[in-house]
């Protein structure tokens, strides 16, 4: 009795890498090799800037797309703080470079900006697009309450500092020291925080779960359409290889370190050129092109009605930006910056932090979210944005 060849064999043989990974790997090689040889051949710095900044893009769309992949395998929450550190990576390189060249104003106003930047303007397009496409965008309560009470415990930790070295205060002319201090608590807690959201994070209802009900109704119907249509998924790349995906999550988080390099070096001489502020350049500039993959990842997320995904890779950014990434700057910047980089914040940024927190802190209490409050969040972050724009010119 003879058996037909068994099926398998020829899965076996398709490419590891799909048409799209190619297509969006291949186009971030041409974006970053572009670049390379705008800084050998010494173009102009303003054009040097703006093909950083595609590059940037280039490797937000290439990460956003492992993350994707990656969230097929991973809960929200650990999916966001993968996401996190890796999305990170390239602001910090841009602080530490920054640092170096002396532009501590960026560098501070780059920090809370990328906290304004993740929970006004990323997060509200987010909320837009989602709110949009599905009405209302749904997500776990517990996790997310967590998040925004981090956040809020942030803007405190940055609140005290500046009050006790106010004039007449007993810490003032301490600034340095308190901030060290203030910084390793903040890393202490960080660590904590870490496990504890993972294991809260409980399959809400804009996890992956409601996600693959719909996926195991999709692949019944296509089924019974035939093989020609169920051979979309790996299309999509979804069958791709753990390690692939780690691979070139890693590469593409990699690669950022040197555009952000090339990012700094062009970026005084072509914001002097237009005469844009230095608060405007570090609030905005600088802090939309470091949160480039919190950009597509969490919008994209959204979108696709993965609420819960969508809120841990925005939230834990910000989070990230307040426990982690500001206090290791601050630390940093006692060996590697001219001047050492303090948590003292000035009054406006502080305050339009403030808002923030309270006003995410509200908005995730529900456990949903409609277009209505995206559009809220975005239009506090032009108005936040028109409110430094008329400042000191950055230095060429």
């Amino acid at each position: 009795m003879t058996t037909a060849p068994s099926a398998p064999s020829a899965g076996h043989t398709a490419p590891a890498i799909d048409r799209r990974t190619l297509f969006i790997y291949g186009g971030y090689a041409v974006a970053f090799v572009v670049v390379a040889a705008a800084q050998v051949v010494h173009l102009d710095p303003l054009l040097r800037f703006v093909l950083a900044v595609v590059a940037l893009a280039g490797g937000a769309i290439a990460v956003a797309e492992a993350v994707d992949r990656l969230s097929e395998r991973l809960s929200p929450a650990a999916t966001g703080v993968v996401q996190s550190v890796l999305g990170n990576l390239p602001e910090l390189f841009l602080a530490i470079f920054a640092l170096q060249a002396g532009l501590i104003g960026v560098v501070a106003a780059a920090l809370i900006g990328s906290v304004l930047g993740n929970a006004l303007f990323v997060l509200g397009l987010a909320l837009l697009a989602g709110g949009l496409k599905h009405g209302v965008l749904t997500f776990s309560k517990a996790a997310n309450r967590l998040y925004a009470t981090e956040l809020l415990l942030g803007v405190a930790a940055l609140l005290v500092p500046f009050l006790a070295t106010r004039p007449s205060e007993p810490d003032i002319g301490h600034e340095v020291e308190l901030s060290a201090i203030v910084s390793i608590v903040l890393l202490a807690i960080f660590a904590m925080s870490v496990p504890i959201a993972i294991r809260m994070s409980q399959a809400g209802p804009g996890a992956r779960p409601a996600a693959s009900e719909a996926e195991e109704t999709d692949q019944a119907r296509e089924a019974d359409e035939g093989a020609g249509v169920a051979d979309e998924p790996a299309a999509h790349g979804r069958r791709q290889p753990l390690s692939l995906t780690l691979v070139l999550l890693g590469l593409s988080a990699a690669a950022a370190a040197f555009v952000a390099d090339w990012f700094v070096e062009a970026l005084g001489p072509a914001m002097a050129s237009i005469g844009m502020s230095e608060a405007f350049a570090g609030l905005i500039v600088v802090a939309l092109a470091g949160n480039a993959v919190e950009n597509v990842a969490g919008i994209t997320a959204a979108y696709r009605g993965r609420g819960d995904l969508a809120m841990s890779l925005i939230l834990n950014s910000a989070l990230q930006v307040v426990l982690f990434l500001a206090p290791v700057i601050v630390l940093l910047s006692l060996f590697i910056a001219p001047v050492p980089l303090t948590l003292i914040v000035d009054p406006l940024l502080l305050g339009t932090l403030a808002v923030t927190a309270i006003l995410v802190f509200a908005i995730v209490l529900d456990g949903e979210a409609n277009a209505l409050e995206g559009a809220m969040l975005l239009g506090l972050y032009v108005i936040i944005a028109a409110g430094v724009w008329w400042g000191p010119a950055i230095a060429p």
